[in-house]
């Protein structure tokens, strides 16, 4: 599920074609809704398995952060008014994250950091931008395994104000926010903070 190039531990590296294997989603997600009301949606890494492609729309698959950040631009700047993408930066979790490097972690929070004013910038006023995690993943842990902290939610769109959302009760209001933000038919958990 996980093929890698290389002919020893030493030197295997994972390549785009993973394949994780989910279970669908007990009922309609935020991406099935918008799906259902023929809005597009682009899955970009890892999204169509973690969905087991239920409402996934088109998938896309890239390679590393650098790849997964080029792919995002290309698919915003043709997304429709309405639509969704929705991206997994896989390397924070797989190459930094359980492998627990500290220092691949922060310079891989840098290259994002780095990249990030560009995107905001090609961004439309209407547009929102939502970075989060699925877990914790501490590379300062001890294990391999994910860990149990909170994880950040941050919020940008061009005509949203500064300021802090609090603490969620559940991880469910990211879905409400979006489908508040996107004007479709509340979801059946969660609490949009808009």
């Amino acid at each position: 599920a996980r093929p890698f190039t290389g002919r020893n531990a030493s030197d295997f590296v994972r390549t785009a074609n993973r394949k994780d294997y989910a279970t669908p989603p007990f009922a309609p997600t935020l991406l099935d809704h918008l799906s259902d009301a023929g809005r597009q949606v682009i899955s970009i890494g890892k999204i169509g398995d973690i969905f087991a492609h239920s409402g996934t729309g088109e998938t896309i698959k890239a390679n590393g952060n650098a790849e997964l950040f080029e792919v995002s631009g290309a698919a915003a700047r043709r997304l429709d008014a309405g639509g969704l993408i929705i991206t997994n930066f896989v390397d924070f979790d797989a190459l930094y994250g359980h492998r627990r490097d500290v220092a691949g972690y922060a310079a891989a929070l840098e290259r994002f950091d780095e990249r990030l004013p560009a995107f905001q910038a090609a961004m439309r006023n209407e547009d929102l931008l939502i970075l989060t995690a699925d877990h914790g993943c501490d590379p300062t842990w001890k294990g391999t395994d994910h860990t149990r902290e909170c994880v950040p939610v941050l919020v940008y769109g061009g005509t949203r104000r500064p300021g802090p959302i609090g603490r969620r009760e559940s991880f469910a209001d990211i879905g409400q926010t979006v489908a508040h933000h996107l004007k479709i038919a509340p979801l059946d958990h969660g609490k949009s903070w808009l």
